[in-house]
């Protein structure tokens, strides 16, 4: 009874999930749906394109199999209201962790509530469908850790229920995603492939068949399914071997009868690719539009993110932008810690077994299986991850059910209840976090009581607000940060009121402006820390929205600075005024506070003193603006403080640069140290070089705020330095921007 409870238990937890997660709030689900869609309305495959990417983006460069069953599924569902429903949040901090929400990806409205229609009806009915083939996968974990454990049932058990009790399963099986068939499809060859190594007899005819459907489905349904393939021609040889029977014919059939349905199945995908991309994986198509990394990440690089991997392994909601509470994390890695150190106990004693010759083959075949399916998977995501960004845990997925059999294995050798305690933990967690986590996340903020109103430490005109263009009314707010250094953040509360039924969706800026002008750090959302817009406020409706904002590394310090707020449209740029006259409203007074001092030695303090590592050879360590408000023609002056971190074997050049939009360059000098008078390959480990750039704005730089960019190059190469993080990883970096400066109109 045990499996059944447990399919049972995985199939409404994961409804629950499918139900409580707003629409198109899952990673890429965004992307996925309009795959489906396109497919429903009969429109066939989307050729990629840079320029015009579509609704699917990426996603249109997938295989299509996953795509294709829930179009059939759905095409009886009049979907034509999907980019009603599908109301993209323009400010989401999508894949960002965020202090004051604005993770939303879309805006969520009374469509999305009971009975489900149109698109929402469709969503909701593929992720019921997906969270089945997440049943599956649990089913077939079960399946593969009785043919890896065939002597400890309840282990089985337990490492199905691992699989199905991680919280970020869960949610992935619960939404609209590739993935999830991927998964289902490569857990069932693997336990196919566990059950010919154990059985002495030779598989049956239609056995070999079905392995071929699953090979060319999986390959239809992820890029990286294909490692499947080799995987089942090294297990159908070493089955083989261990039966004795490798004959020539006896061998080339099975051989030809699955990978010749596993062609069959699939080919026609990979040859379309190269046909319209010269690609057969079709992943210059997929990069061009996901956009790749500037150069190929470092192993020391991808290890600095290994934060983020594992946290959505166990659960990072949302667009990969929704935590658990971090001590959860912690819970879980302790439990994976442990499985660790009781997998390496088990494979000392298996070394020790080896030595002694009394090692069984059998089971030895079978854990290679599974240790070279997960490596197989972790060396392709590397390979990936080192080309796009897409540290994220849950792409090992198709190989979560090794995960399990050997997390379950690890702990058991350390105490038979351990495993049990793990899942435990696990299942508790899945069970809160649909209503804990995510939901609450998603939240709309309630109307304001009249208490609340009563305690707005700032109410703004004794009371009486600031009415902007007769459409938003700003109440008061409370201003929890009056100061704070570059790379900290100020926090405020701002209280509002809708005035009348709105026509346009205004966002809401909240500035920070220095005394030159310069807006050193801003906040743009719609209001309600992003999940409402203001089409939806009924008059008078009330809310309070809280806003942390980060001031940025490099900004310019000391200096006294100004809270400014307002609203406009995205659409077209236009402003609300106010009743009053102009188009802002100053808050408060803040200030931006200096950093702690360096000196060093002949040169004193440094001003805002700031450490950039460039290829741990040179430190940007500090600069200087004379001035950093001018018109067009005008000339600033830039020192920069250098200091050698090494031997420095080349001679670097400098650049420092005025950009404006588009990688306009404004101003621009590029030159050896002190004009070249110091050369990098002079310089004396530990010296601090004062290097100073005169950049002179040309005479049609539009007016506006534009920004400084600085670093390194090669010039004989022309290879430019990259960053280096305080820890010593290498980023993806090879510039850093300084303080941004204001051109006036001539």
């Amino acid at each position: 009874m045990g499996l059944p409870l447990l399919l049972a238990a995985f199939v409404v937890l994961g409804a629950c999930y499918a139900i409580v997660t707003p629409l198109f709030e899952v990673s890429d689900e965004l992307w996925h749906y309009p795959m489906v869609k396109t497919l429903a309305d009969g429109n066939g495959l989307p050729v990629q394109t840079g320029a015009d990417p579509g609704p699917w983006r990426q996603e249109g460069s997938q295989p299509p199999l996953y795509y294709a069953l829930m179009a059939l599924a759905t095409r009886w569902i009049d979907t034509s209201d999907m980019e009603v429903v599908r109301w993209i949040n323009p400010h989401a901090d999508n894949g960002v962790i965020t202090a004051d929400g604005n993770n939303n990806i879309v805006i969520h409205t009374y469509r999305e509530t009971w009975p489900w229609r149109g698109t929402v009806l469709a969503v909701r009915l593929i992720r019921l469908l997906s969270v089945l083939l997440g049943a599956a996968t649990v089913y077939f974990t079960y399946r593969l850790a009785r043919e890896v454990l065939p002597d400890q049932p309840g282990l089985a058990l337990a490492a199905a229920a691992f699989t199905a009790f991680t919280p970020m399963f869960l949610f992935v099986s619960a939404s609209v995603n590739n993935d999830n068939l991927a998964i289902t499809l490569s857990t069932a060859a693997l336990w196919l492939l566990a059950r010919w190594l154990r059985r002495p007899a030779r598989p049956a005819w239609w056995e070999y068949a079905v392995m071929g459907l699953l090979l060319g489905g999986a390959a239809l349904s992820k890029v990286s399914a294909l490692g499947l393939w080799p995987v089942a021609a090294v297990v159908m040889t070493a089955a083989d071997i261990g039966r004795r029977t490798i004959e020539g014919r006896r061998l080339l059939l099975p051989f030809a009868l699955v990978f010749g349905i596993a062609a069959a199945a699939s080919a026609w995908w990979f040859w379309r690719n190269y046909q319209l991309y010269g690609d057969w994986l079709g992943w210059n198509a997929f990069l061009a539009t996901v956009g790749a990394r500037p150069q190929p990440a470092t192993l020391l690089q991808l290890w600095g993110e290994r934060v983020g991997f594992v946290q959505a392994y166990w659960g990072l909601f949302g667009g990969v932008s929704v935590a658990m509470p971090g001590w959860t994390y912690w819970v879980l890695n302790g439990f994976a810690a442990v499985a660790m150190v009781g997998l390496g106990w088990s494979g000392l004693r298996a070394l020790a077994a080896l030595r002694t010759r009394s090692i069984d083959v059998t089971q030895a075949a079978l854990w290679a299986l599974l240790l070279g399916w997960l490596a197989l998977i972790f060396v392709g995501l590397i390979r990936w991850t080192s080309l796009t960004w897409a540290s994220q845990g849950r792409l090992i997925f198709p190989a979560i059910s090794v995960v399990g059999v050997l997390a379950v294995v690890g702990l058991a050798r350390l105490w038979q209840g351990l495993p049990w305690l793990a899942v435990g933990n696990m299942a508790a967690l899945s069970v809160a976090v649909p209503w804990l986590v995510i939901g609450p996340h998603y939240e709309p903020p309630l109307p304001l009581t009249g208490q609340a109103l009563s305690a707005i430490t700032h109410p703004v005109n004794g009371g009486a607000g600031v009415n902007f263009g007769g459409e938003m009314q700003l109440l008061g707010f409370d201003l929890a940060t009056s100061a704070a250094q570059p790379g900290q953040a100020l926090e405020l509360t701002l209280y509002w009121q809708g005035l009348i039924q709105m026509d346009r969706n205004w966002s809401i800026f909240v500035h920070v402006v220095d005394r030159d002008g310069v807006i050193v750090a801003q906040r743009d959302r719609y209001p309600g820390a992003g999940s409402l817009a203001t089409t939806l406020l009924a008059p008078g409706q009330t809310f309070a929205d809280h806003y942390v904002i980060p001031l940025p590394e490099a900004a310019y310090a000391p200096l006294p600075a100004e809270l400014v707020v307002g609203l406009y449209d995205l659409s077209d740029g236009a402003r609300l005024l106010l009743a009053a006259g102009g188009d802002a409203f100053t808050l408060a007074p803040v200030g931006i506070a200096a950093r702690p001092t360096v000196s060093y030695r002949g040169i004193g303090e440094v001003p805002n003193p700031w450490r950039q590592n460039f290829a741990n050879q040179i430190e940007l360590t500090g600069y200087a603006l004379d001035r950093r408000s001018l018109r067009p023609g005008e000339t600033l002056n830039l020192t920069l403080y250098w200091r050698a971190l090494d031997k420095i074997p080349v001679n670097y050049s400098v650049f420092a640069h005025v950009r404006g939009e588009g990688e306009a360059l404004w101003a621009g000098q590029d030159a050896w140290p002190r004009q070249g008078a110091a050369p990098t390959s002079a310089w004396r480990a530990g010296e601090v070089i004062v290097d100073t750039y005169a950049l002179t704005l040309a005479a049609d730089t539009p007016a506006g705020q534009h920004n400084i960019e600085v670093g390194l190059y090669d010039g004989a190469t022309l290879a430019r330095l990259r960053t280096v993080t305080d820890d010593g990883r290498p980023t993806d970096a090879d510039f850093v921007f300084l303080s941004p400066i204001r051109v006036l109109a001539p």
